[in-house]
């Protein structure tokens, strides 16, 4: 039994010892940046909007739409980006976002990382 706990220990140290943290602290964001409806397309041209409401200090809410699948989720901002659901976005400059997100194919069970751009307007 002792053996277990200490393959688990072991374990426990080396992967925590990979995962990297931000050291940033959370600060309040330009909410016009942020605020309002983001639009784009994946490659496979699937469309999505993302629209950003309520932003107060670094707090946000997020809706996503893509195709029938409609996510709400509150959000906090740091480092330019937040993440929602499967997804990743990324403000890279004034009006123009990368999302980044995990899609899984229905019927084999794949995942892929898809990314796009969405325009804020």
């Amino acid at each position: 039994m002792s053996d277990i706990y200490s393959i688990i220990s072991s374990n426990y140290a080396t992967v925590g010892s990979m995962v990297s943290y931000s050291r940033t602290p959370y600060v309040p964001v330009d909410a016009p940046s942020y605020e309002g409806t983001w639009s784009g397309a994946y490659a496979n041209n699937t469309k999505f909007t993302i629209q950003v409401s309520n932003v107060v200090g670094f707090r946000a809410k997020v809706r996503y739409q893509s195709g029938s699948t409609v996510k709400y989720q509150d959000v906090l901002i740091k480092d330019n980006s937040f993440k929602f659901g499967d997804s990743k976005f990324t403000l890279t400059r004034a009006g123009v976002a990368q999302i980044k997100t995990v899609m899984t194919n229905a019927a084999t069970g794949a995942q892929t990382l898809e990314t796009a751009y969405a325009n804020q307007g």
